[in-house]
């Protein structure tokens, strides 16, 4: 450890509300920060892919918000407040001397390559017998959950029941990069979690039904089960196939784990024809994943006219679509598939899509066209399912009717924040922070669900959104989609429920703020030409506003 003391800027020059970016000896770096007189310090990146905090929003009540995809921690101590952050930040002292801000740091701990602080677990891996909590899933969700449980105190046994056969890994990464190495993307692997969180993975099982009398979860047909003193449900989702013909052809693939990535790396090579049923955000993820590969050709089938449209209306999803044709995309909108065409030379294996009586040739074909929720274990053991199959919550994720039982990220109904309307989310920031909450809850500290929904896609450029525009009336647009750099803002019962943007960072990290707080400006005022980045959340002042609002 080699601790020093430098003096990295003026008092003066970090006025109340400010955050800075400094240098820390040779190769270090620090974000100070100052709210009222009280100064802070801590590492500069964020733990999740490690952006500049300093490009980030800063809040009063002592928040720093990653500039890209959401990640917040506490400024006073590095914890995390918000996924999807899998570490919390080193804090670092700092005193004012001669007008000069001090920060005291291990020089190591300032470095890039070492932005992520181990985690203060409360409690480890030496649980006492007991059933402990059982998760029923092994993705973000579940991650979080366990991280959460131990960050917070819980120190009873943790067993993670899981389909897959790695640890939980950053999903996203799949249809964004087609990783297709777990080991590359897991956010902690087995024997870590098993030493350090004391948590047991069960990997690789299926999981048949829960008696909640007994508190027992049954798997592997029901020949082995797990008693549990707290459940959680964190069962994601499972990839639609449509029903048509030839949609089980053995290259129609669905998009959802690493083997179906390890399907569509090997097959999506130069010279071959790809086509993708969906406009969905995966399916388009995954044609810029490809998209440098020089295939012959890329087909996208989708029912809007124009991709994303539902979500993010016709100006942008029509300015991501004529990117896309840009890059040699040939889309095939406002329609549907027929039928899926099996090879003459190999009737096991698709040979095209059928679309208004014409056929793509293909040589693999992707079905991205959404998924439905994995509760199929829970319809015979007494759960009341809605018509999609996913299961309502109360604010506090638990399952009414069924004591000790919370479910969360894909599979959950869940009230929103400000209107109490029951929605399912299917984000992976949303089962992240889902997962954080509950934890804290079993361990002692009731936790309502009031997170911002946040995601991110990469298309091109990195589209950002935060809110929930579900049922949206009008979009208010500054910028131009045709560039692919805009924001747009979505417009309900007269409030703006939520904002989309390309290369506009920070405005959508803002904009989650603005929302969480409750101080979004009206579309009246958006019209106007009101800048969210010049909405004050950061400074004492701005701190007795918004708690007087």
């Amino acid at each position: 450890m080699s601790v020093k003391t430098v003096a990295v800027c003026n008092f003066a020059d970090l006025k109340d509300g400010q955050m800075k970016e400094v240098p820390f000896e040779n190769e270090g770096k620090v974000v100070v920060y100052r709210l009222g007189d009280a100064v802070h310090a801590t590492s500069a990146f964020c733990t999740h892919y490690g952006a500049p905090l300093a490009k980030g929003v800063l809040a009063a009540d002592g928040r720093v918000v990653c500039p890209w995809h959401g990640a917040c921690f506490n400024i006073c101590t590095g914890d995390i407040e918000d996924a999807p952050a899998p570490s919390a930040l080193y804090s670092f002292k700092t005193h004012i001397s001669d007008g000069k801000i001090f920060v005291t740091a291990d020089v190591t701990r300032t470095v890039k390559a070492n932005m992520s602080r181990p985690p203060k677990l409360l409690s480890t891996g030496a649980a006492p017998a007991g059933k402990g909590v059982v998760i029923v899933g092994g993705g973000a969700g579940a991650f979080h959950a366990i991280e959460s449980l131990r960050e917070h105190g819980y120190s009873g046994n943790i067993i993670v029941l899981s389909k897959e056969m790695h640890a939980p890994i950053d999903r996203t990464k799949l249809s964004k990069a087609l990783i297709t190495n777990s080991a590359k993307i897991e956010w902690r692997n087995a024997s870590d979690l098993k030493i350090r969180y004391g948590t047991t993975l069960r990997l690789g099982v299926t999981v048949v039904s829960v008696d909640t009398a007994t508190k027992q979860v049954m798997f592997e047909g029901g020949k082995e089960s797990a008693s549990y003193d707290k459940l959680i449900l964190a069962s994601g989702g499972t990839p639609r196939r449509l029903p048509i013909e030839g949609a089980d052809l053995a290259n129609v693939y669905t998009f959802r784990g690493i083997e179906d990535a390890k399907k569509v790396d090997a097959d999506a090579q130069e010279g071959k024809r790809m086509v993708v049923i969906g406009s969905s955000f995966i399916s388009m993820e995954l044609v810029v994943a490809v998209s440098k590969r020089k295939l012959a050709s890329i087909d996208v089938i989708g029912m809007e006219e124009f991709p994303f449209e539902a979500v993010l209306g016709k100006e942008v999803g029509k300015g991501l679509k004529k990117y896309h044709e840009s890059q040699g995309v040939r889309f095939h909108m406002k329609t549907k598939v027929e039928k899926i065409v099996a090879s003459e030379s190999n009737p096991s294996q698709a040979s095209g899509v059928v679309v208004n009586g014409q056929t793509i040739p293909a040589d693999f074909i992707v079905m991205g066209v959404g998924v439905a929720p994995a509760t199929e274990f829970l319809k015979q053991s007494g759960f009341t399912l809605e018509k999609d199959g996913g299961i309502k919550v109360d604010e506090y994720l638990r399952v009414p009717g069924h004591a000790d039982v919370y479910a969360i990220g894909d599979i959950a109904w869940y009230p929103q924040v400000g209107t109490g309307e029951s929605r399912r989310i299917e984000h992976w920031n949303v089962a992240s922070n889902q997962g954080r909450a509950v934890g804290m809850t079993i361990s002692g500290n009731p936790q309502p669900f009031v997170k911002i929904p946040v995601f991110w896609s990469a298309q091109g450029q990195q589209l950002r959104y935060c809110g929930t525009g579900a049922g949206y009336e009008d979009v208010i647009i500054t910028g131009n989609p045709d560039e692919m750099k805009f924001i747009a803002y979505y417009v309900k019962d007269n409030r703006v429920v939520a904002v989309a943007s390309m290369q506009n960072d920070p405005v959508v990290s803002k904009a989650s703020e603005l929302l969480r707080l409750g101080i979004m400006p009206s579309p009246g005022e958006i019209r106007e030409g009101k800048n969210l980045l010049d909405v004050d959340i950061s400074c004492a002042e701005s701190k007795v506003r918004i708690e007087n609002a």
